[in-house]
């Protein structure tokens, strides 16, 4: 996923802007929560702006499932092959209703599978698993752009 920076303690990077008195607290230790422990140079406005459209573009169905194929197309996977588990077709079960039948995104889903059992069948496993990724980063995207990037006590700490 698509972080933004934060300045772990320790690092050149956090001595620097401690230095500077732009550290605002420690990391929060998730780089995905949409924040950041640091005063930005530019405005929070604009980065808050900025962050949030690559979040809405990076995993948009349709981009999103067009670098899965071009990821696919070059793809080699190891030689060895493990037993399938009945999670696994649980998990191709739950993929298919939640992303195939009631996502937004069932056009690309159907594609994918179609691209992959003519190009490359026997990657069809790692196709379902990078689509249910894809899913999972969708959902937690829209939650980190519902997020302001400084949490209202670091901005009192800035103040």
């Amino acid at each position: 996923m698509v972080g933004l920076l934060q300045a772990p303690h320790g690092t050149r990077l956090y001595q620097r802007l401690m230095g500077e008195g732009r550290i605002l607290s420690l990391i929060s230790g998730n780089n995905v929560d949409g924040s950041t422990n640091m005063v930005p140079r530019m405005d929070v406005a604009v980065l808050q702006a900025g962050y949030t459209r690559i979040l809405e573009t990076i995993y948009s169905p349709k981009l999103y499932y067009e670098r899965v194929i071009t990821f696919l197309k070059e793809y080699q996977p190891s030689k060895i092959t493990l037993p399938l588990k009945l999670d696994y077709f649980l998990a191709l079960w739950r993929s298919i209703y939640l992303l195939g039948l009631r996502g937004a995104e069932r056009a690309h889903y159907w594609k994918l599978w179609g691209w992959v059992l003519v190009h490359k069948p026997r990657l069809f496993p790692t196709a379902i698993t990078l689509a249910i990724y894809g899913y999972h980063f969708r959902i937690i995207s829209q939650k980190v752009c519902q997020t302001p990037i400084l949490k209202s006590s670091a901005l009192r700490l800035a103040s």
